[in-house]
């Protein structure tokens, strides 16, 4: 029965409903986003962006960042089964989604991610995910900047009232209705610091992203 039910979940029919249910629910946020503008005059002017979040807090920005489809963006998403149902759901919003992680396909992914970010300029990245440590930046998107000279562009999302798992990163699920807030920070020009150690710039991304984790 078990192995019915997950054979069920990871099939095209369920990952539409899964995608759905998601725009509907996402719908019932108050939701406010907060300098956003900035890095899109950017984008608008051909520099290249990546935004950067923690795993904890993407489920929130998903309804939202379907007004991103027209950028073409991409994110790179593990070869798990529940990666298939996050990719499902992210292709169904516009977005490509090269495969992969440091566990399994993670440098053909990072290569066509690149590739991606050099063609269209646009993308996202979960700096802790998709097994953790919390709050630990990997080294995979200081790779990226360096070799696309994206800027990176943190996010962090709250709400007035959410669910938080019992997981590896305590993932948060606004409740329906929450007054939910998207809040991106100036962007962070990593790529103007090649002469900087590669290990220094991974530091200095973490210690700007860790005050937008939720405990």
């Amino acid at each position: 029965m078990l192995k019915q039910l997950k054979f069920i979940i990871y099939t095209r029919p369920f990952i539409g409903f899964i995608y759905y249910f998601i725009r509907l629910y996402a719908a019932t946020f108050r939701l406010k986003v907060e300098n956003e503008k900035h890095w899109q005059a950017m984008r608008n002017e051909n520099q290249a962006v990546i935004l950067v979040t923690w795993h904890q807090q993407f489920f929130s920005a998903i309804g939202h960042f379907k007004k991103y489809a027209r950028y073409n963006p991409g994110l790179m998403i593990s070869r798990s089964r529940d990666g298939d149902l996050i990719s499902g759901v992210a292709r169904r919003s516009g977005w490509r989604t090269p495969r992969g992680s440091s566990s399994r396909g993670g440098k053909a992914a990072m290569a066509e991610m690149i590739s991606h970010l050099n063609t269209h300029g646009f993308g996202a990245h979960i700096l802790d995910g998709p097994t953790g440590p919390m709050g630990k930046v990997k080294p995979g998107i200081i790779k990226m900047a360096l070799q696309t000279n994206a800027v990176l562009v943190p996010f962090f999302t709250d709400a007035d009232r959410a669910w938080f798992f019992n997981s590896w990163d305590r993932f948060m699920i606004p409740k329906p209705f929450a007054r939910v807030r998207l809040r991106f920070l100036d962007p962070i020009h990593i790529c103007g610091e090649k002469n900087e150690d590669f290990e220094a710039l991974r530091e200095r991304l973490e210690k700007i992203m860790l005050p937008g984790l939720h405990r």
